[in-house]
């Protein structure tokens, strides 16, 4: 790095540190970092000689000193800076010139006219193709704000970035075309993308606020989800607690009927066949329960044109449509998504029904389980006495008649 170019840096860091305003969100020292190692990146890929290189990078590090004096007209109080600065370290008048030309080329709109302005043109707008080009572009937005006081609402300011990087901006150098480009081309897609989902966005709420009278409370909503959404858990526990008594009861009739029942044809265990007979029986009872109380109810299927005209059918439960015909059910569907209280009321039969079929389901699992328990107390009390009383012990002990 030349003499120059290390008392440039040191002179516009100690500028852009101290004596910028804090409201300059952007245009700052590290824009200006980050337009120099652009430079950097431009110089080596064009391969521009060392002399002009110290140009570009003087030309670079001042190119937005102005704004610590005015945030008008920067480019000529930068030129002015780089002008007093160069001249006093004798640097000569050609260099001087060129550096201020270059320093205005960074103006808006500026068509450049050689490779060097082509250069610090593409540097000083290399942002366009960063990832983070949007948090950036937020910060001119805010800096806008605070400075100029022109109050850009976000969507304002995304059409301005589309249409200065669609219509407006181009790269200049082969380097930034060819490396520059690609990047760009994505902030331009993130951008219009944002649009796009902005737009989603309000078209939602404009029919928010247009239906906002006819679109239910939040509140009622939950209260049907929830509720419908505990209706049908406390279904399935119901069914999971009839299936596990039925493959309890259907393991103790396999047991049962492989080592209790060969055993009663020899006529010493008769004392067996009550107990196992009660045995067999309970546990018989208890698996029809079970299956009665998963039992489904077979219904109609089917519903008439008045019944949706009066709202008397609740077209939410399979059972009253699975007959019907689809153009019958959609025509069904589309009268009732038109009425706010047919919704409601086939909401509120849906939620009744399912308290219906739930009521049942529990009755009859609650007489499963005490006739399931009941039947093994009563079968343990029976083979206990059986065996004390009639066990093959008391049968030896019988006396044995002489013939």
């Amino acid at each position: 790095m030349s003499t120059f170019v290390s008392k440039a840096e040191v002179y516009a860091t100690d500028k852009l540190t101290h004596d910028i305003n804090p409201k300059f969100l952007y245009h700052n020292l590290r824009h200006t970092q980050r337009v120099v190692d652009s430079t950097k990146e431009l110089i080596e890929g064009e391969h521009i000689s060392d002399a002009e290189s110290e140009i570009l990078l003087v030309a670079a590090w001042f190119h937005d000193l102005g704004y610590t004096v005015s945030y008008n007209n920067h480019e000529e109080n930068s030129c002015k800076l780089a002008k007093d600065f160069l001249a006093k370290h004798n640097s000569q008048k050609a260099f001087i010139d060129n550096v201020c030309t270059l320093i205005m080329a960074t103006k808006k709109n500026h068509e450049p006219k050689n490779e060097l302005e082509k250069i610090i043109r593409d540097a000083d707008s290399s942002h366009f193709h960063v990832k983070n080009f949007m948090a950036t572009t937020e910060l001119l937005r805010e800096e806008l704000s605070l400075v100029q006081k022109q109050r850009n609402s976000p969507a304002e300011w995304r059409e301005e970035n589309i249409t200065l990087l669609r219509t407006k901006h181009r790269f200049y150098t082969d380097y930034a075309i060819n490396n520059w480009q690609k990047g760009k081309d994505k902030n331009i897609k993130r951008l219009i993308k944002a649009r796009k989902k902005n737009n989603e966005l309000i078209k939602k709420e404009s029919l928010k606020a247009k239906y906002k009278g006819e679109l239910p409370d939040r509140g009622i909503q939950t209260l049907y989800r929830v509720t419908l959404q505990n209706h049908l858990k406390l279904s399935d526990i119901a069914d999971t607690k009839a299936n596990i008594l039925l493959s309890v009861n259907a393991i103790i009739i396999s047991m049962a009927l492989a080592n209790l029942v060969p055993k009663l044809d020899n006529p010493s265990n008769d004392y067996l066949f009550y107990p196992t007979f009660l045995f067999i029986i309970f546990s018989v009872i208890s698996m029809v329960m079970s299956i009665i109380a998963t039992k489904p109810n077979i219904t109609t299927g089917q519903f008439t044109e008045e019944e949706v005209t009066t709202k008397k059918v609740n077209l939410l439960f399979f059972g009253n449509f699975h007959k019907m015909k689809l153009e019958q059910y959609n025509w069904a569907m589309n009268e009732l998504i038109k009425d706010k209280d047919y919704i409601y009321s086939s909401l509120t039969k849906d939620l009744y029904f399912l308290g219906i079929v739930l009521e049942r389901k529990y009755r009859i699992l609650r007489w499963t389980y005490t006739v399931f328990m009941v039947g093994m107390i009563i079968s343990v009390i029976v083979f206990g006495i059986a065996l004390k009383f009639y066990g093959p012990e008391r049968v030896l002990e019988l006396p044995v008649m002489q013939p």
